[in-house]
């Protein structure tokens, strides 16, 4: 049976626009599915739009459109986005899509039919821009303790799930299974969470009507959160493809907010337990980007953009900083002045400079046909054993979702070819016609250096893996490691031209 792997960003509301936490969390999960990918893996990788529920309805309104129109506008700028950013996703699901209301349908009939579904009566304090409700003593000064906006107290007519029944086996299942809930601190924060007891939620809504009817009573919408998580599992068409993509895939890794974390490690297991289904395999929640030390936000005109940042630096600049500058799960800062160094100092100077010094003295030395290598000595062995310490390393760390540590791992084996260079001196073994076999060794040792590390930086870097292995006369087409991440890859005998700078150095305004 071959291995698979499922990735999920979160669907995004569609009453926002495309941000870097956007940007950044499904940058994260590209990575992941490019990675498993190139490991022989049969890959399902889900983005999508949220597109029910009050706020979109009044935002709609105040617009003049139909919430749907609101909806089919937004969609095209995440798609837009993702396709700039160079995103591998294998499907894009929408909750407005009839294959996801059908499975929403299906998933309340089936968690009805067994009692864990019923009809009551809601009151309690809710916040329209986080579509949840509040208890009276969770209210902070009496306003959203997540959002700090005014609350209105709503009493109305609702369907309950009976998520109070499943808090022991969520409990005992996030305390057997310590990966379950990353990083670990938001796991304990978790804990904390179901350990002060999980009451019966409300599934539906009849103060608005934009949402999935919920079945045999048409005056209620099915509430945003059951609605919108049932998506991981109506991309794979369950129930009637149970046996087919939905056995195959599920469970998924879902990577998300942290702002989101409790309705994907409580009330999303909980759901699934109450219809007989496997849980998730893991819920990440990596940290929130501040912008040069403030918070993001309209009012302070500080929202940064992804688009702009592409247009202005790069695509694969964005996508290095991205994961390079924070570790994953830890909250970040965004600043102009960040992304030019890590552009300067590791793309141009590090990355750039090893395959632009490497293809120029192959040309000078060798007019540009790569040498067969001699035995060599000790200090080509500790290069050849490095790249293959870090590559086990580096499996290691992304099955983690450890990207900054693997970026580190990667720039060890770049500057690893930096540093031979320079102990091996290649212009002065130039200079003797009795190091003519040693000065062969040398070079090639620093082009197969460079062919390695285009296969492990191309998940994080695409169009930059690619560049680099057409560079080395390979075919860029195919960034499979299984094989091909071993020493001794490159043909002796082909043509490389003198590459061109990669990253050109950015000046600073």
């Amino acid at each position: 049976m071959s291995k698979t792997f499922y990735v999920t960003t979160p669907i995004y509301y569609v009453n926002d626009v495309p941000h870097i936490g956007h940007a950044y969390t499904t940058l994260a999960c590209d990575v992941i599915a490019r990675y498993k990918r190139a490991r022989g893996y049969d890959v399902a990788f889900l983005t999508g739009t949220d597109e029910h529920g009050q706020k979109v309805e009044t935002a709609a309104k105040a617009n003049g459109e139909t919430p749907l129109e609101l909806a089919d506008r937004v969609v095209k700028r995440f798609q837009a986005l993702w396709s700039k950013l160079n995103i591998s996703n294998t499907d894009f699901i929408r909750t407005t899509q009839e294959r996801h209301k059908h499975t929403v349908q299906e998933q309340f009939k089936a968690i009805e039919a067994k009692g864990d579904i019923y009809l009551g009566e809601y009151e309690d304090w809710y916040c329209t821009p986080c579509e949840t409700f509040w208890t009276e003593t969770q209210l902070l000064d009496g306003n959203c303790p997540d959002c700090g906006r005014q609350t209105t107290k709503l009493k109305e007519e609702s369907y309950f799930f009976r998520m109070s029944k499943y808090q022991d086996q969520l409990l005992k299942h996030i305390e057997d299974n310590p990966d379950f809930i990353q990083p670990k601190s938001r796991r304990n924060e978790i804990l904390s969470f179901v350990r002060e007891g999980l009451r019966d939620l409300s599934i539906s809504r009849t103060s608005f009507s934009w949402g999935i009817p919920a079945p045999g009573n048409e005056k209620h919408v099915i509430y945003v959160w059951f609605d919108a998580l049932t998506n991981y599992i109506s991309a794979l068409d369950y129930p009637e493809d149970k046996n087919g993509n939905f056995a195959k895939f599920w469970p998924a890794i879902h990577v998300i907010g942290k702002d989101i974390l409790r309705f994907h490690a409580v009330y999303w297991p909980t759901f699934l337990m109450a219809a007989g289904l496997p849980v998730p395999k893991r819920v990440f929640a990596h940290g929130w980007w501040t912008v040069e030390g403030q918070k993001m936000s309209k009012s302070l005109r500080n929202v940064v953009e992804p688009n702009m940042l592409i247009d202005k630096y790069g695509v694969d600049s964005i996508r290095y900083f991205l994961l390079r500058e924070v570790p994953f799960g830890l909250d970040g800062d965004f600043s102009h002045n960040a992304l030019i160094h890590r552009i300067n100092s590791d793309l141009a100077n590090d990355l750039g400079n090893l395959v632009s010094r490497s293809t120029a003295m192959l040309n000078k030395y060798f007019k540009g046909e790569l040498p067969s290598p001699e035995k060599g000595n000790e200090t080509d062995q500790a290069l050849i054993d490095l790249f293959a310490t870090n590559i086990v390393k580096i499996d290691s760390l992304l099955d983690d979702l450890a990207f900054n540590k693997t970026l580190i791992a990667i720039w060890e084996l770049i500057s690893a070819g930096n540093k031979y260079i320079d102990e091996t001196a290649p212009w002065a073994l130039a200079k003797d016609p009795e190091q003519r076999q040693r000065l062969s060794t040398v070079i090639y040792n620093l082009l197969e250096s460079i062919r390695v590390i285009a296969l492990i930086v191309a998940p994080f870097m695409p169009d930059t893996g690619k560049n680099i292995l057409q560079i080395l006369g390979c075919d860029n087409e195919n960034l499979s490691l299984n094989g091909q991440d071993q020493w001794g890859g490159l043909k002796p005998g082909t043509k490389i031209e003198k590459a061109a700078p990669l990253f050109p150095r950015i000046e600073k305004e």
